[in-house]
C-alpha cells in the first residue's frame, strides 16, 4: 500500500501538535451493506474486520480515564457491528455524546429496522451520508437504489423527531463531490439541499456537512486508475489555507481501529501511519496526548485545502 500511492513520498505538509484530546472517533468494523465509489475506508459486504467486545470494552475504559465528552461512531456500516448497541447504550449512560456515521440505507435492511428507533431512544446524533439530493448521482455514486431508500430512512428518522425544530434528536447530512473536486461552498449548498428535500420530499434536517473526498484507498485507486491522482494532489496544494491549519480535527480527535490501535485520524489509519509517526499503539497504551506531534503526509492538504474539511463539516 505505501508504495502504491505517490504522496506517501512527499512530506512538506507543515508541522502541527495535538491539543486537548475531546473526541474518540471509533472504526467499529469494515463491514457495510454498501461499496461506495467515494469510501476511502475500502468497505463492503465481504469485509469480515469487526471490533469484538474485548476492545469496546477498552474504549469505554478510554472515555472514563480520559474524560471523552464525544464518541464518534463509524464503519463501514457501525450499526453493523454486533456490540454496537451495547456500546451506545454504555456510553449514554456516561452522559457522552454519541454520533452514528450512517449510510441511510441500514435502517432499512432486514434486521435493523428498530434501528432507528433505538437511536431516537438514546439520543444519537446521526450524521447521514447523502453525497447529492438528485437521484442520478447518488445511485451512480453509491449504487442503484440507494437515493430511494436514503429518501426512506429520511422520513422515517423525521417521523421519530430527528431533524424537527425544537427536537434535541439531531440529524446532519454529508455531502462528497461526484469527483476530484473540491466541495462547493457549504452555507450554499446547505440552502439548496433543505429546498429540494423538503419541497420534493417533506424531508428536514439541521446541517449539512460538506466534506473533501481525500485521495486514499478506493478513491484513491479511482484517481490512480484515471490519471487524475497527480492532478487532484495538485489541486489541494493550490488550494492550502494556511489558517485551518489550527482547527483540524486531527487536533482534538483520536482515531481508534477495529482491533483497538489508535491513529492521528481516520484517514491515517486507512493507510497505517502510527500515531505521531511514532511505533504502533494501541488505545491501552496511550497516555498523555497534548503538545504531542501529528502525523502528516500530502493527503492532509485534503483537510486545509479551500474552506477546509473535518468530520463536522467546513471548518472556516
Amino acid at each position: 500500500m505505501r508504495d502504491s500511492l505517490p504522496y506517501l513520498k512527499n512530506t512538506d505538509f507543515p508541522a502541527i501538535t495535538r491539543n486537548k484530546l475531546e473526541i474518540l472517533q471509533v472504526n467499529l468494523g469494515y463491514l457495510c451493506n454498501l461499496s461506495c465509489t467515494h469510501c476511502h475506508v475500502n468497505a463492503g459486504p465481504k469485509r469480515t474486520e469487526l471490533m469484538d467486545k474485548a476492545t469496546v470494552d477498552e474504549v469505554l475504559h478510554f472515555i472514563d480515564q480520559h474524560a471523552i465528552h464525544t464518541l464518534d461512531l463509524t464503519g463501514g456500516a457501525p450499526e453493523m457491528n454486533p456490540y454496537f448497541r451495547y456500546l451506545v447504550r454504555a456510553a449514554t449512560h456516561r452522559g457522552v455524546t454519541v454520533i452514528d456515521r450512517c449510510n441511510l440505507v441500514i435502517l432499512l435492511e432486514e434486521g435493523y429496522q428498530d434501528m432507528a428507533a433505538f437511536l431516537a431512544e438514546q439520543q444519537v446524533e446521526i450524521v447521514a451520508s447523502l453525497p447529492c439530493y438528485l437521484k442520478d448521482n447518488v445511485d451512480k455514486q453509491r449504487g442503484k437504489g440507494t437515493f430511494d431508500a436514503s429518501i426512506t430512512a429520511l422520513q422515517v428518522l423525521n417521523t421519530l423527531g430527528y431533524g424537527q425544530a425544537n427536537s434535541p434528536l439531531k440529524l446532519n447530512l454529508v455531502f462528497n463531490p461526484q469527483g476530484a473536486t473540491l466541495p462547493p461552498e457549504q452555507q450554499a449548498l446547505e440552502r439548496d439541499y433543505k429546498k429540494h428535500l423538503y419541497t420534493h420530499f417533506g424531508i428536514v434536517f439541521n446541517q449539512l456537512f460538506a466534506l473533501t473526498n481525500l485521495p486514499v484507498q478506493r478513491f484513491g485507486s479511482v484517481l490512480l486508475s484515471t490519471g487524475q491522482f497527480d492532478r487532484y494532489l495538485t489541486l489541494l496544494k493550490d488550494n492550502f489555507y494556511a489558517p485551518n491549519l489550527d482547527k483540524v480535527m486531527c487536533k482534538n480527535t483520536l482515531s481508534v481501529d477495529w482491533e483497538g490501535f489508535v491513529y492521528d485520524c481516520d484517514f491515517n489509519q486507512m493507510l497505517k501511519l502510527p500515531l505521531g509517526n511514532g511505533s504502533k499503539m494501541h488505545i491501552r497504551q496511550v497516555s498523555e496526548l497534548m503538545g504531542k506531534a501529528i502525523n502528516t503526509l500530502q493527503h492532509c492538504y485534503g483537510c486545509t485545502a479551500g474552506q477546509g474539511s473535518s468530520c463536522s463539516g467546513v471548518i472556516n
